[in-house]
């Protein structure tokens, strides 16, 4: 079937179109859109004529989506959702606002950003709130795309890869990042651990035991890969999934740990913790902030991501080697 003709198309077809993928419903898109529901099946069955395909499908009391409309939908979501943010773009006060957002971050990341941001929605938003999830993975996109969260914090390598690889080739790119800080790991131990004496050696890191932290729960992580590189390799003992938990049970057992610096020095003084560098290269973490590229006009999600960098800068002012 031959393309629509774009000049005699009815874009108001494409708001019909997105009320009913969003809801799955004929009655709730026809509520939403202050439509009747022959009003919103007439208009689904122009845009079926005019795309040559079935868009949905119903099954039970649901309508299902074809795969023609699920490709179709993000770029038809966003468009709309950009033309109506140039057309009547919504001021934002954050004196005033009652926005909640929701970002996504590991512990050790909320460790170091969570304070400053807080005071920061203290002095100048007092009624916005935060939801804070853990990442449990280091590719927050999918969480993004179906609007679990509005912004992740964390260490993403992989996805800022495939995302530089994409742009390369010209494909479209849905997300967006802003670097936030870089830093280093170090290695942790408890105060008066044989090993906290003095500097620490390659040879006394691999003879000892160790604790790893993995989201995903893996025996074998990104230090476990720097040692493969010098042919060495170390024996892990215990692998958790927090840093918190790795700094505590550090401060009370003879296990040595790796952590981001600027956690381990938000944390170390408190659950006595000797901080020593590690005895090998290992690449810089860098934290970045990523969002879906729907939000980036949005003036309540930019302010959230400038209080995000704020804070990030804050905390990161003063960079005190605490690693002997």
């Amino acid at each position: 079937m031959p393309a629509p003709n774009f000049r005699t198309f009815d874009l108001n077809l494409l708001r019909v179109f997105d009320e009913v993928m969003a809801e799955r419903s004929l009655t709730r898109a026809a509520q939403n859109l202050s439509l009747t529901q022959p009003a919103v099946s007439n208009a689904l069955r122009r845009l079926r004529e005019s795309l040559g395909d079935e868009l949905v499908r119903r099954n039970g009391q649901v309508m299902e989506p074809t795969p023609r409309a699920l490709a179709l939908w993000p770029t038809v979501r966003e468009s709309l959702r950009q033309l109506q943010g140039s057309l009547a773009p919504s001021a934002f006060d954050p004196a005033q606002a009652d926005d909640s957002f929701t970002i996504a971050m590991a512990d050790a990341t909320s460790a170091v950003l969570l304070p400053g941001l807080m005071q920061i929605l203290a002095d100048e938003a007092p009624t916005i709130s935060l939801h804070v999830l853990p990442l449990a993975s280091r590719d927050p996109r999918k969480l993004l795309e179906d609007e679990s969260v509005d912004l992740a914090v964390g260490f993403f390598p992989a996805v800022l890869a495939d995302l530089a690889a994409r742009a390369q080739v010209g494909k479209s790119i849905p997300f967006a990042q802003q670097r936030l800080y870089d830093g280093r790991y170090v290695c942790a131990m408890r105060s008066g651990h044989p090993l906290a004496a003095g500097p620490l050696t390659l040879d006394q890191f691999c003879a000892a035991r160790h604790m790893l932290v993995s989201y995903a729960g893996h025996s074998f992580g990104f230090i476990d890969e720097a040692l493969a590189l010098v042919q060495r390799k170390r024996s892990v003992a215990l692998t958790v999934n927090q840093f918190f938990t790795a700094g505590f049970v550090a401060a009370h057992s003879d296990l040595l740990t790796v952590l981001p610096q600027h956690f381990a020095q938000a944390v170390g003084h408190a659950n006595g913790l000797v901080l020593r560098a590690l005895p090998f290269e290992v690449a810089a973490v860098h934290i970045d902030a990523l969002w879906h590229r729907r939000l980036e006009t949005a003036p309540a999600h930019q302010w959230l991501r400038q209080a995000v960098a704020r804070a990030a800068a804050q905390a990161h002012a003063v960079d005190e080697d605490v690693t002997g």
